[in-house]
């Protein structure tokens, strides 16, 4: 990366000990990964690079983040804060695995220390999904995607076909929250057809932000 791109870094605000943390962000579902400490070096080769380095408190040394575990992270962005003062990474987590716990996200304890979910909030379509292939995983009794997910594509499918039918009307009728409503009825079926063919939601974001920018489709 060219010199001239990294010019932002002398306009950081590094603390006594010239760190300045940093927050790592799931690039697609929004996700709160990790949070650990970068000084100038660690940023510098993070941008020549384009994999996420850190600096160590502990061991006061460059850490590669993913080196020895090969769960490394890939830089799609970086921000800084309004007072410049703290770092957000976008990054891409190899291996879906960034805390040394081995969970996805070292962000999984409650106030009254309960590691009840490994997997950070997101966005609440990526967190439907992950219901989803949870019901696929371990049935529950009574459960309607269960029941979706045991008749296969033939009812999975005729339920998209009723709902993409009464999203239309909707739409028709020019009812907002109609709409609204059938429209998040049409997303749920759609994910329970991608989980039934073991099509992950991940991919589907991975390629809508392939598309952003792509050249225009003529009509």
């Amino acid at each position: 990366m060219a010199l001239s791109r990294m010019s932002f870094i002398d306009n950081l605000i590094f603390d006594q000990h010239g760190l300045i943390p940093a927050i790592a962000q799931d690039w697609l579902d929004g996700s709160i990964l990790m949070m650990a400490w970068m000084n100038k070096e660690s940023l510098i080769k993070t941008l020549q690079t384009g994999e996420v380095h850190y600096w160590s408190r502990s061991r006061k040394e460059l850490w590669h983040k993913g080196k020895t575990s090969g769960h490394f992270q890939e830089l799609k962005e970086i921000r800084f804060d309004c007072d410049s003062d703290a770092l957000l990474l976008s990054i891409k987590q190899i291996g879906s695995i960034s805390c040394h716990t081995g969970t996805r996200s070292c962000f999984f304890q409650t106030p009254e220390d309960k590691k009840y979910n490994s997997s950070p909030p997101s966005d609440a379509c990526s967190e439907l999904y992950r219901t989803i292939e949870n019901r696929k995983k371990e049935p529950e009794e009574g459960s309607y995607t269960n029941a979706l997910i045991q008749g296969g594509d033939n009812k999975i499918l005729k339920k998209i076909g009723e709902e993409s039918a009464e999203f239309i009307m909707a739409c028709k009728d020019d009812e907002p929250i109609s709409i609204a409503n059938e429209a998040a009825d049409l997303i749920f079926h759609l994910q329970v057809a991608l989980a039934n063919h073991n099509v992950n939601w991940t991919d589907v974001l991975e390629i809508l932000v392939k598309r952003r920018g792509a050249p225009r489709r003529e009509s």
